[in-house]
């Protein structure tokens, strides 16, 4: 009786040992480059450097001419002295872009990109086209 007792427990033991552990599959872990949680719609931001969700920004700007059945939204932030703004374009090769405004200009600029006030909200133009507004 002492045996069987025994060699249960051994195989229940060696049962418990033979499983593996899946804590390294995460149900949505994605994380990029800056440890965003690609999963949850954050991206990193290179004017506050964090962690953000742009789609969740006071700023936001809707596409103005959709090329697809659905349209694309684009979050702003601005630096605290308003010198600098950053723009998370969906379709962009990287996650944000920032503009810069120079001295008492009220548009920020970054190559072909412009984002200037338009009544109570701002317009950001490609190559002078309105894009997002």
């Amino acid at each position: 009786m002492k045996k069987t007792v025994l060699l249960s427990a051994m195989f229940l033991g060696t049962l418990a040992f033979a499983q593996k552990a899946d804590s390294d599959k995460r149900i949505g872990g994605g994380k990029d480059a800056h440890g965003c949680l690609v999963s949850a719609g954050q991206t990193y931001s290179q004017i506050q450097k964090k962690c953000l969700q742009s789609f969740a920004q006071k700023v936001k700007l809707v596409e103005q001419n959709p090329t697809e059945s659905y349209t694309k939204q684009t979050g702003v932030i601005f630096s605290k002295d308003m010198k600098k703004a950053e723009i998370f374009i969906p379709d962009g090769k990287e996650n944000s872009m920032i503009l810069s405004k120079n001295g008492k200009e009220s548009v920020w600029k970054n190559g072909e990109y412009a984002l200037s006030s338009a009544g109570k909200g701002y317009a950001l133009k490609k190559n002078n086209v309105v894009i997002y507004k």
